[in-house]
């Protein structure tokens, strides 16, 4: 009922022509959309690729998307793996209905991509943290910036979980508020702790300082889930 793509040489969703045939000729049941240009600093440094491959690669999958369950009278679920980058990162504690202020381009161009989804029936957009626990590229971490990130097998697991389930609308995913480097610390022993200002004189970006999610939503729904199982 799917047809996993591991690469954009299989399929390019930045290439409309490309994506409307592919889903023409294919019996889609779901398509879980994580593709991204999720570099903050190449997001920074290249706006234009950012539009292109968040927000127009995007829209080119909703409206193939949109044509198909029109001539197919079929629905399919769709879901997208967003970012929490869409919250302003002050205060924390973010809620799914509250506002979203970017602080980035990044962020900006994952905001515009979910206005595209939202014109869809069946989706999700899933806005989260996550990180590779066997792959922590960094030496250092800060100890006063707060997320609520979780691991890469975790959110794989999570978005299996969301898929087989009929929730409509935005769904903050992710674990507790947690310190960055109290987080990799667990992981990579010989990470070093550092401030947040030690990050922002390295990045040209907007580093927030308080970026964690109210993940009560997310936790009903897992709740629910295992009750009927």
């Amino acid at each position: 009922d799917a047809l996993p793509i591991s690469s954009s040489t299989e399929l390019d969703i930045c290439d409309q022509n490309q994506v409307r045939l592919y889903l023409e000729q294919n019996d889609i049941g779901y398509i879980i959309h994580a593709a991204a240009l999720a570099r903050l600093t190449g997001c920074e440094n290249a706006p234009a690729e950012a539009i292109r491959k968040n927000i127009i690669g995007t829209s080119n999958l909703v409206s193939s998307v949109l044509s198909r369950e029109c001539r197919s009278g079929k629905s399919i679920r769709f879901l997208q793996i967003s970012s929490d980058g869409v919250y302003e990162g002050t205060e924390g504690g973010y809620t799914e209905d509250g506002p979203t202020i970017p602080k980035t381009n990044y962020g900006w161009s994952k905001l515009g991509a979910e206005c595209a989804v939202r014109l869809l029936d069946n989706y999700c957009i899933i806005r989260t943290r996550f990180f590779d626990k066997k792959n922590i590229p960094f030496e250092t971490s800060a100890s006063d910036i707060y997320t609520s990130k979780i691991s890469l097998d975790e959110l794989v697991l999570h978005v299996y979980q969301i898929l087989l389930s009929d929730y409509i609308g935005v769904l903050n995913v992710g674990g507790n508020k947690i310190s960055d480097f109290d987080c990799h610390k667990n992981y990579k022993l010989s990470i070093k702790e550092c401030l947040r200002l030690d990050i922002v004189k390295e990045v040209p970006f907007e580093v927030p300082k308080d970026i964690s999610m109210d993940t009560s939503k997310f936790i009903q729904l897992l709740d629910t889930l295992n009750a009927k199982h």
